[in-house]
């Protein structure tokens, strides 16, 4: 069992890498065609149907783009299509959902003194809530509303809000954020599959037969792919906060949380703006300046702190490290070697929280925590980081035996 400890933890890395790389592909694609679409000219000299170009140069070579606001007057022979680059950062940022937070659910994903739920209910709340999510959006755009830009703009942002609370109701605070980015994510991506590629098809499809396409097709795909790009930045906030602490686990989550969103808007504006050459607005990057000292001042308040309240049982999952033989020993070594960071107020300088809100204080944090201690300070050096508190060999050693032997229930 201890070997499949370690399979799990590569198996999470490599789908974490893939993650990243398709959305490295999707938002750099995203961006691109944004900038690109707000840099283009009207030139009188332009084709029948043609909106604007843009005169281009990278790689040591020239580009000349055109662009049809709804379709050119024949197909072309060749059509590159700009989908699954978005289809594969959600897949694989869901299968990392499946793996580290319904995998890990009695840890990552449960939080007893937020909501006792058993890990099916909490899995069916997470899975419901992201497409609720979508359908709510969808429904919204599809209303009168949708013809209204800033009013639906201000609706769409109040149910971020309102879902960044919901969430810190029902999760941990790390999944809490976690899921507020794949609620995100989630619309983003549905926009593409079932919006803005549908709608591509049908204008392909008429333009092959020898119909007008539509331009109604073309508006609504443009609308989801601005509000798309709007939410981008937000979900790389979220996808990377689950390394701090301070970010989620503080009483006020959610308003950091909201605040992100608005960040993301001041930030994207200015690149807009710029890329549509109406100026440089630098008064956005004042906004975002204050809008994240605020965030950091709301972090310093006294924090909630996530995980199993202090009176509930350990899960089947944790027993068997508690009641295992080795446990006093490392209960031991690690209050010695891991308290100065590893602490509800650590010691070592520069620390205001414990890393990745792991606090190791307590016999049920530590059994808890069994496999990452095992992974982090057994089968690895990682931790204490340089071996700052002088970690030996054979006490590596000792929390390894600590876990394979619960492991294998000897």
């Amino acid at each position: 069992m201890y070997e499949y400890a370690i399979a799990w933890e590569w198996l999470t890395f490599a789908v974490r890498w893939l993650h990243v790389i398709t959305a490295i592909a999707w938002i750099g694609s995203s961006f691109y065609f944004i900038a690109l679409d707000l840099g283009l000219v009207k030139r009188p000299h332009l084709p029948a149907g043609a909106y604007g170009e843009e005169w281009q140069v990278h790689g040591g070579g020239f580009y000349h783009i055109q662009k049809y606001l709804v379709a050119p007057a024949s197909m072309p022979e060749h059509l590159t299509w700009f989908k699954w680059e978005s289809y594969m950062t959600w897949l694989s940022g869901f299968a990392l959902l499946c793996l580290v937070y319904y995998g890990g659910a009695d840890l990552f994903l449960i939080d007893r003194s937020v909501l006792d739920v058993s890990t099916p209910v909490a899995i069916l709340i997470s899975l419901a809530s992201l497409a609720l999510g979508w359908i709510l959006y969808d429904l919204l755009c599809k209303s009168p509303l949708g013809r209204n830009t800033w009013g639906l703009m201000l609706v769409l942002y109040c149910i971020l809000v309102a879902m960044a609370w919901g969430y810190t109701q029902v999760f941990t605070g790390r999944a809490a954020f976690l899921h507020l980015g794949a609620f995100t994510a989630t619309i983003m991506s549905a926009n593409v599959f079932f919006i803005i590629m549908p709608n591509q098809r049908v204008v392909v499809a008429d333009l092959i037969a020898g119909r007008t396409p539509d331009p109604k097709y073309g508006v609504i795909a443009k609308q989801r792919s601005t509000h798309n790009n709007y939410l981008t930045l937000p979900v790389i906030f979220f996808m990377l906060s689950n390394h701090y602490p301070l970010a989620f686990a503080t009483a006020f989550n959610w308003i950091i949380a909201a605040l992100v969103f608005l960040m993301g808007v001041t930030i994207r504006h200015w690149f807009n703006t710029t890329h549509a050459r109406k100026g440089k607005p630098t008064w956005t990057w004042l906004v975002t300046a204050l809008l994240f000292l605020l965030i950091m001042w709301l972090s310093t308040v006294p924090k909630v702190l996530t995980g199993e309240s202090a009176n509930a049982g350990l899960p089947p999952s944790a027993q068997r490290f508690a009641s295992n033989g080795h446990f006093p020993a490392v209960r031991d070594l690690v209050s010695t070697r891991c308290s100065m960071c590893h602490a509800a107020e650590p010691v070592w300088e520069g620390l205001r929280a414990a890393p990745k809100d792991v606090v190791l204080e307590s016999e049920t944090a530590i059994a808890l925590h069994a496999r990452e201690i095992y992974l982090q300070a057994g089968r690895s050096h990682a931790m204490p980081p340089g071996n700052v508190t002088g970690m030996t060999r054979q006490e590596r050693a000792l929390i390894t035996a600590w876990f394979e032997t619960a492991a294998e229930g000897r």
